[in-house]
C-alpha cells in the first residue's frame, strides 16, 4: 500500500496501515528540516538502526517505533552494548511518554520536530525547543 486512500484509512482507523513507515517517514522530514544529515546502519552482526545523525561531535543512533513494544530493540541495544563504537546515548521515537532507561531517551514522534542541532559548547545532550507551544 503506497498512499492508496492512505488518508481514509488514517480516518477510519483500519488497522492494516503501517504506520512504522509513516513514522519514519515524518522523522525523517523533521531531521532533514531541521539539518540533519540521515544516515543508517546495517551490519549483519549488530542490526539495523533507523537512523544514525552526528550531534554535538557524537554518533546519535535513532530508532522509530510505532507498536506497544518499543522497548525492544535489538540492534539498538547491541550498539549502545558495544564498546568499539563508544555511543553514550540513543533516541526511540514512539507512540508513549517521555522516559529514559539507562543510554536510551524514549519520546514521542511529535518531539523530532523539537531536536535542533547544538553548538558544540553547550552542556545538555538533548535540547528540545518547546516554545511553539505556548
Amino acid at each position: 500500500m503506497y498512499a492508496d486512500g492512505l488518508q481514509l484509512k488514517i480516518l477510519n482507523n483500519e488497522a492494516d496501515i503501517n504506520f512504522g513507515a509513516i513514522y519514519e517517514n515524518a522523522i525523517a522530514q523533521e531531521l532533514h528540516a531541521h539539518g540533519f544529515e540521515l544516515y543508517y546502519f546495517n551490519s549483519k552482526k549488530q542490526g539495523e538502526l533507523d537512523f544514525v545523525i552526528e550531534y554535538q561531535g557524537s554518533v546519535l543512533p535513532i530508532e522509530v517505533k510505532s507498536g506497544k513494544d518499543y522497548t525492544r530493540h535489538h540492534a539498538l541495544s547491541a550498539v549502545l552494548s558495544n564498546e568499539h563504537y563508544s555511543i553514550s546515548q540513543a533516541i526511540v521515537f514512539c507512540s508513549e511518554n517521555i522516559s529514559m532507561d539507562d543510554k536510551i531517551f524514549y519520546c514521542p514522534v511529535y518531539l523530532a520536530g523539537f531536536l535542533k542541532p547544538q553548538v558544540p559548547d553547550q552542556d545538555f545532550i538533548f535540547r528540545l525547543d518547546l516554545s511553539a507551544l505556548q
